[in-house]
């Protein structure tokens, strides 16, 4: 629960769902965006079998635009982000590079999905 100032300017809780249940996020590796990692809302997006295959392949339902976001953020090795169209729904789709430790070359990149209505709750200071 979060606590916060309601329309009336009392203070209210609200109820929050944890981005992890709501908000699908992966790891992808090399050329081919094979996810190597999913959370539950990923999971539950897309699947148990997307986790192991190129994202173009596990990915059902986003278009090549965001492919085409992974690609030139593992080229690029700088964070993208764009809207993207999901079952009539619109998603915010960031991403940004994994870099190699030794060489700093990027060879991965995470990615994480937020719908447009899933707004992030601002308390007030």
């Amino acid at each position: 629960m979060i606590p916060r100032n309601g329309p009336d300017g009392e203070p209210s809780i609200v109820s929050k769902t944890p981005g992890s249940i709501t908000r699908p996020a992966g790891l992808c590796a090399g050329p081919g965006h094979v996810v190597v990692y999913g959370n539950p809302a990923f999971v539950a997006a897309f699947g148990e079998g997307s986790v192991g295959l190129p994202a173009r392949e596990g990915m059902l339902g986003l278009p090549g635009e965001a492919f085409a976001l992974l690609d030139a953020v593992l080229r690029e090795g700088r964070a993208l982000a764009l809207w993207v169209t999901r079952d009539g729904e619109d998603w915010r789709l960031t991403a940004m590079p994994r870099f190699d430790p030794e060489t700093q070359e990027p060879y991965g990149v995470a990615f994480h999905l937020r719908a447009r209505s899933d707004l992030p709750v601002v308390l007030d200071a």
